[in-house]
């Protein structure tokens, strides 16, 4: 299989364009009304944090999927490389496009959120990325689920909160 990638994406990009706009209107009427310091700054700000959110290094990581394992990085810096054979386990929820790759530790482990995943990111053509890590991982280290909220036990990012 030729090695395919998969580019992050910023999940909030609605509410960063949002905060470029308002804080564009804001600064608009600061001008009108002669320089008005507050509405200035904050329309300012809210252009500066809309801009450096779209513009995060973030968005330049990639999953990269190969026979070998899958690997994420940069162009400039791979973050790790999980070969296969090295995935403790893998939940997974196909109607979402979400699951968790897990590398054995946090900073060797990936979440591939779908729809509902507590995450700042999306990544493109997740679907295709659930279905390229369910093809290479042993079945004995897959546990499909509905949601990954339904499991209880998982570490890190995935472990959901008790229900009242």
């Amino acid at each position: 299989m030729t090695a395919r990638s998969f580019a992050f994406r910023p999940r909030y990009r609605a509410l960063a364009w949002g905060s470029i706009g308002l804080g564009g209107s804001m600064t608009t009427v600061a001008t009108v009304l002669g320089f008005a310091t507050v509405p200035l700054v904050t329309g300012a700000l809210g252009i500066a944090l809309g801009a450096a959110y779209l513009a995060s290094p973030a968005w330049r990581l990639r999953v990269t999927i190969s026979d070998d394992g899958l690997a994420v990085g940069s162009p400039a810096r791979e973050r790790f490389r999980l070969a296969w054979s090295d995935v403790v386990r893998v939940v997974a929820s196909p109607s979402t496009s979400t699951c968790y790759v897990d590398g054995g530790a946090a900073e060797r482990s990936l979440l591939v959120p779908g729809l509902g995943a507590p995450a700042p990111y999306d990544i493109v053509d997740r679907k295709a990325l659930v279905e390229a890590i369910l093809a290479h991982v042993p079945a004995d280290k897959v546990q499909l689920v509905e949601t990954l909220e339904q499991l209880s036990t998982a570490p890190g990012p995935i472990r959901a909160a008790p229900k009242p």
